[in-house]
């Protein structure tokens, strides 16, 4: 695994490092953000483990500007902070997978293996729903000709309610899906973010894709044409 480690902290770098390259891993090591955005904007790495609190850069500018410029190389976010929100604002952004520091390296390595294997998977097809696509290689939606911008958590959740067209899926089933393993807040989130999506991909189109089944959950489906008012 070739990795890329974006740590402004050396001593902790060079330990990270160490443990990997003993590992049989390939480590290219940066401690400044500007230097991790060049490394990163390379696409060369299989997995890229970013610090949040970098100088001249942080690691949501770095982030933000990889998925900007079509590069989704696995990221897994490295923060001192221990908040929901930093956690929610890597994910937005379009973090894959988040630690805290202080973090065992044992789980660091764990991570890292979840993350190439997922990496490793095919290619996805192209989701199709009535004029709606969604297409997972290239992070694109258009309904009809009109491509319409999305942010990562939106798309997570776009994404899940079109693999399974027709269903109901749950909120729970969306967070497991969306979210990380580890979030332990409000399932009413996914409320909101269907929210999200009916005003993008809806509203705008005249069109109902999106059912609420209350008390049970969502069913992506064929859209309805929303009468004029």
């Amino acid at each position: 695994m070739r990795l890329l480690l974006v740590e402004d902290e050396k001593p902790l770098a060079e330990l990270v490092r160490r443990g990997l390259a003993t590992e049989g891993h390939e480590v290219e090591v940066a401690h400044d953000g500007n230097s991790g955005l060049d490394a990163a904007l390379t696409g060369s790495h299989d997995v890229i483990v970013l610090d949040i609190m970098l100088p001249g850069l942080s690691g949501y500018r770095i982030l933000e500007h990889l998925r900007g410029q079509g590069v989704w190389t696995p990221v897994l976010m490295l923060t001192a902070k221990d908040g929901e929100y930093d956690e929610a604002d890597a994910f937005d952004l379009g973090a894959d997978d988040y630690l805290t520091k202080p973090f065992s390296f044992v789980v660091l390595q764990a991570r890292l293996r979840a993350l190439l294997r997922r990496a490793g998977e095919p290619a996805p097809t192209v989701l199709r729903v009535g004029d709606l696509t969604l297409d997972p290689s290239t992070h694109r939606v258009h309904r009809g000709e009109t491509e319409i911008p999305l942010t990562p958590r939106e798309f997570g959740v776009l994404e899940h309610l079109m693999l399974h067209t027709g269903q109901v899926v749950t909120k729970t089933d969306i967070l497991r899906s969306v979210w990380d393993a580890h979030y332990d807040g409000e399932v009413n989130v996914v409320e909101v973010y269907v929210g999200y999506l009916r005003r993008k991909i809806d509203t705008p189109f005249g069109t109902r894709s999106i059912e609420t089944l209350r008390g049970v959950g969502y069913r992506m489906s064929e859209p309805a044409t929303t009468p004029p008012s």
